[in-house]
């Protein structure tokens, strides 16, 4: 699964963002494997506090549905910051490993084995 959030995100998109991203991942869990995902937030700046709340339980939500590793792709130190946050609050840094290179992140997350799944 892949996804891209660009530019900063209004608490209408973020809902509607985190919906749509929750029920794509109960779909592929269906299918008997844990959900991967490259998160691409090259372009993504900070975000209003309702809208961080959101996406927390969104990740939160998406683990439950069966999330299993994500790789973020991140440019911005100031988003950095904020996203680390958001992944400690949700339990999301547990499954979570970022990346400056795209083709490393897809890499890992090809993976198999319990040594990838350590960020």
């Amino acid at each position: 699964m892949v996804v891209t959030l660009e530019g900063t995100v209004r608490v209408d998109e973020m809902h509607q963002f985190v919906e749509q991203s929750v029920a794509a991942i109960r779909d592929l869990a269906q299918l008997g494997k844990g959900v991967r995902s490259l998160a691409d937030l090259r372009q993504f700046r900070t975000t209003s506090p309702e809208a961080t709340d959101i996406l927390r339980q969104g990740q939160a939500a998406a683990m439950k549905a069966g999330m299993t590793r994500i790789a973020e792709l991140v440019s911005s130190e100031v988003a950095t910051l904020q996203l680390n946050r958001i992944a400690r609050a949700s339990g999301m840094d547990r499954i979570l490993r970022r990346f400056n290179d795209e083709a490393e992140a897809r890499r890992w997350l090809l993976e198999e084995g319990e040594h990838a799944d350590v960020a």
